[in-house]
């Protein structure tokens, strides 16, 4: 693996400070999402739709050209638009949904409702199956199990792309045709994040570069794991030299044993789903497995993040209708009209995470000479985080979660779930 650039390793150093909009709620409210995180990473040259799907029982696995066709013929706009998304997503004030109504004549019911995959698909499973209206139009959900499952029921209407042509020009390369969703048949992305080492440089003087430190016994007592599976996973087959999507049954027995040395030797303080924020800060544990948005926005101005030399895990929240939507043109059209640049400016200076729309960075820097004190700074280092805008370079040293037939999911689950329960 080619070394990372350096200046992804120094990371960020201080939370998000803005003058306009106040700062996200809690580490608990934005990222619950986090704790359920499991199946099928992002990546990949664009493709153009055609027959795509994966293998698996039940529901639509394949949609075509005349699936797209039928399900769109007749539908108009309606001026109505009904969204379903996760707390911390949007701005508080609603600017982007207010230029969108005004830009579009579609008026927008917004709702924070969605707390995590597993609670979310447990609530529109039973009226998606009976093909009921679920009482929203557009919903945003991460990669993983539950998404998976809304593709291969069948519960996803098949996207439009020819009503998608803002997306065609300005989504960055690494943002289409998604592993988990080919040809971006029913999902584009929304955000992206990575998982790396946030860090406490008040208690670790070290330059922290490598996943191999979570693993030194210097720190024991001191270290914070991620309890998800899958993440856990990856960074113990990061520390073995494996690459996470084209790993074995036998490569993950490997992980798993390196895990539970690290667990049994007292390195580890504490297996994590979304508390660590602030445990890093406060000192409780001095390095742990992290989410670069949270520690951007959230963590203590001694905390540094970090993407460490071994790689990095890639995650992307996407946005999708459901097929029951009672105005898919209406959600189509601010799925399209949130990849204009100018558009989704505004978006990624609250929110933090990776865009998909790369050419947002020199908006940002133009809002940036325009601004004036805290409000300039923090604009400018979010305009230069490779966080926030990772290159083409960056983003080919992470990687995603294992693509896993149901088979390959409950051995893997079998080896990495009892880790952080203590079996």
């Amino acid at each position: 693996m080619s070394p990372i650039d350096p200046s992804l390793l120094r990371g960020l150093t201080q939370p998000r400070i803005r003058t306009a909009v106040p700062a996200i709620p809690s580490a608990h409210a934005v990222r619950s999402r986090r704790d359920v995180l499991r199946l099928m990473g992002a990546s990949g040259a664009g493709l153009a739709l055609a027959a795509c799907g994966v293998e698996g029982k039940g529901g639509k696995q394949n949609v075509t050209r005349n699936d797209v066709q039928k399900y769109w013929a007749g539908k108009t706009k309606k001026g109505v638009l009904r969204w379903a998304n996760w707390p911390g997503y949007i701005e508080e004030d609603r600017a982007t949904l207010k230029a969108f109504e005004k830009a579009n004549g579609i008026k927008v019911t917004y709702q924070e409702v969605i707390q995590e995959n597993a609670q979310w698909f447990g609530r529109i499973q039973a009226p998606l199956a009976a093909g009921q209206d679920i009482g929203f139009d557009l919903m945003v959900m991460t990669n993983g199990i539950q998404l998976e499952k809304c593709r291969q029921l069948g519960y996803l209407a098949p996207l439009d792309h020819s009503r998608l042509k803002t997306f065609a020009a300005n989504a960055g390369a690494g943002f289409k045709n998604p592993s988990y969703d080919p040809g971006n048949a029913f999902t584009i992305p929304y955000v992206s994040g990575i998982t790396g080492i946030a860090y406490n440089t008040e208690f670790v003087k070290d330059e922290i570069t490598s996943i191999a430190q979570l693993f030194d016994p210097k720190y024991k007592g001191r270290v914070g794991m991620m309890a998800d599976s899958q993440e856990l996973g990856n960074f113990a087959m990061f520390a073995l030299g494996i690459d996470p999507e084209k790993s074995t049954p036998a490569d993950w027995q490997r992980a798993g044993a390196k895990l539970r040395e690290q667990r049994d030797a007292g390195i580890v303080r504490k297996y994590y789903n979304q508390d660590y924020v602030d445990a890093v800060s406060k000192g409780d544990v001095w390095l742990a497995m992290a989410w670069s948005g949270d520690v951007y926005s959230l963590a203590g101005p001694n905390v540094r993040f970090v993407v460490p030399r071994e790689g990095g895990t890639l995650w992307t929240d996407n946005l999708c209708i459901p097929k029951t939507a009672a105005n898919p043109v209406d959600a189509l059209t601010l799925m399209d009209w949130l990849y204009d640049p100018r558009n989704n400016a505004t978006l990624t200076e609250y929110i933090n995470y990776i865009t998909p729309v790369p050419a947002t960075k020199p908006i940002i820097e133009e809002h940036a000479r325009a601004a004036r004190g805290e409000e300039k700074a923090d604009l400018e280092r979010l305009s230069t985080s490779p966080l926030v805008f990772p290159s083409q370079a960056d983003l080919a040293r992470l990687r995603n979660y294992r693509k896993l037939t149901q088979a390959e999911e409950t051995e893997y689950q079998k080896i990495f779930e009892p880790i952080p329960k203590g079996s």
